[in-house]
């Protein structure tokens, strides 16, 4: 049996394990939450290096993307530095792949006509393949990055402004504390009110990461459209509950969760014994059609209009 697990900075709470069947091979799917503590996280990382098959870097990635240009999270190379053996996946991989076709497929499969709909991208140059399908659908997008990763009320409405923020930003930001950019630990269970909250009680389409989304959802989500990733069974009933229309991710429902993006690439590397600097986006796409990795989108409530994908 092949192991892949997912060490998380993130929230404990959300740990989990699923045995699938992929290519007649079974594999073990973990995640370990280390509640925010880094030293944790890499303790873990170096025990099982060349114990286990594939590791995912949950709850942040090595990347972040604007104009064209990478930039490296400091931190995120802190934690892998001395994992030697087992090849390390963030999710980048299936980001700039699987996700970014979740905006035409849901339109695709829902019948539902994106053009116009108002929208918000949570973080771009966290997920900018799914900010530029929004903008390609015709959604008037506007970009949350100054307002959940900085704290700072102002909308952007376009990429051209984040590519231009990205280069200015960026190569500062990725050198920051972590923590100060992006909910860890107990943090990603906390909700709170602010107006991050009004940003995204006026959209009609919410996307990108979840934990930022859940942080600052809006009581009521009467007709919403849901496009992310990484929700617990107790997450889609709490959108059921504040009437959210649909629910999109990447991740097919395993044992009752989507899992993070990082979870579905290390899966691959594992049934292909690669490491990620081995791949390519050709190459993602290849292995997501052998092991049949496909978005599921759910209609939560009435108002998801007559289509059922």
């Amino acid at each position: 049996m092949k192991r892949v697990v997912s060490v998380s900075i993130g929230s404990s709470a959300r740990n989990h394990q699923a045995k699938l069947e992929f290519m007649g091979e079974s594999i073990l799917l973990e995640r370990i939450g280390t509640d925010g503590d880094m030293h944790k996280a890499i303790q873990i990382l170096e025990e099982l290096d060349g114990k286990v098959d594939a590791f995912g870097l949950g709850g942040i990635s090595f990347y972040l993307y604007a104009g064209g240009h990478r930039y490296i999270i400091r931190d995120a190379l802190r934690l892998v530095k001395n994992v030697r053996k087992t090849p390390v996946a963030d999710g980048s991989g299936i980001k700039n792949t699987l996700e970014g076709r979740l905006v035409q497929v849901f339109a695709e499969q829902s019948g539902l006509t994106l053009q116009g709909k108002t929208a918000l991208m949570v973080s771009a140059v966290e997920r900018y393949a799914m900010a530029k399908s929004l903008v390609q659908a015709g959604c008037a997008t506007i970009f949350g990055d100054l307002i959940f990763g900085l704290g700072i009320p102002i909308p952007i409405r376009s990429l051209r402004c984040i590519d231009r923020l990205g280069r200015l930003l960026l190569p500062v930001i990725t050198r920051l504390p972590f923590k100060l950019l992006y909910p860890t630990g107990k943090d990603q269970e906390r909700q709170a009110h602010t107006k991050a909250s009004d940003f995204l009680a006026r959209a009609e389409l919410l996307a990108g990461d979840f934990h930022y989304i859940r942080r600052y959802l809006p009581d009521k989500l009467d007709g919403k459209i849901i496009i992310t990733n990484t929700v617990t069974d107790e997450d889609r009933k709490m959108l059921t509950q504040r009437k959210a229309a649909w629910l999109v991710t990447a991740s097919p429902n395993f044992n009752g969760r989507s899992f993070a993006t990082n979870v579905l690439e290390a899966l691959i590397l594992a049934v292909s014994g690669k490491r990620a600097e081995e791949m390519n986006l050709a190459d993602y796409d290849t292995y997501l059609q052998e092991l049949q990795i496909k978005p599921c989108i759910e209609k939560l409530s009435p108002a998801g209009n007559q289509a059922t994908p």
